[in-house]
């Protein structure tokens, strides 16, 4: 990251006591009910015993995409969502096995911010879950218009969990101020927030291209800045894991 910027208080992943206050999706709207059925709400037990929530994404029928940072004592995965609390038997609640966080991930500058959370039992497919597919190890090209989502506050409900899935529109920039090793960035007033990350960065084709990881302010001001982990830096990685079911 550029020693110009300085980190926003690094909020993304935690949230308020032991409370739902997951974040918010900044300046986004309601997402067509199941219309993003790849994504997972990650309940998350803290050694302190407080319960707090990241995002994440199905990969396969084992394995869950999340940010590194989103690391806990226990997690359970919640699939088949759209409005958080309502149980329907379409909502699959899996607890995690095993934890992957990169072993290169830095939490003082959130580079290598990508984790990898491998189910005990099997998901189970359906109409409201399903796997999305990950951008091509090596491509390096920028795509333009893009999509985060998650279930965070909407800054009119008073700091509390937005029971409805939401998502926002957001536009990669390869502005000097956004080169960071391994990721993209977007800025401005619209973008992910607290409790969003580990969420998916879902772009033109359809496949997840990014890991919604940290945020920060350019040093004297500026549009806030938004950083993802690029997903194509590290499909070795995953699928290696992913192959060996994580036994490497």
């Amino acid at each position: 990251m550029n020693i110009q910027c300085e980190l926003v208080i690094l909020i993304l992943a935690l949230t308020l006591d032991d409370q739902v206050h997951t974040g918010k999706i900044i300046g986004g709207h309601e997402a067509v009910p199941h219309s993003r059925p790849y994504m997972a709400l990650l309940e998350m037990k803290m050694p302190s015993g407080k319960t707090k929530h990241c995002g994440g994404f199905l990969l396969n029928e084992d394995f869950v995409m999340t940010a590194a940072h989103c690391q806990a004592k226990s997690y359970t995965v919640l699939l088949g969502v759209h409005i958080y609390g309502e149980k329907t038997n379409g909502i699959q609640e899996i607890p995690v096995d095993q934890a992957f966080p990169r072993k290169d991930y830095n939490p003082t500058d959130f580079t290598n911010d990508i984790m990898l959370l491998k189910l005990s039992t099997k998901a189970h497919f359906s109409s409201t879950v399903k796997p999305i597919s990950l951008t091509g190890q090596g491509d390096g090209s920028l795509p333009k218009s893009c999509i985060v989502s998650g279930w965070g506050t909407t800054g009119i409900n008073k700091g509390h969990m937005s029971q409805s899935l939401m998502e926002a529109n957001v536009t990669l920039s390869d502005g000097k101020q956004c080169v960071k090793e391994n990721s993209y960035c977007s800025q401005g007033d619209i973008g992910p927030g607290v409790g969003d990350s580990g969420g998916p960065l879902v772009c033109e084709d359809g496949k997840a291209y990014g890991v919604v990881s940290s945020a920060f302010s350019p040093h004297g001001g500026g549009p806030k800045m938004y950083n993802y982990a690029k997903i194509s830096d590290y499909r070795y990685w995953v699928d290696s894991f992913m192959k060996y079911n994580g036994k490497l």
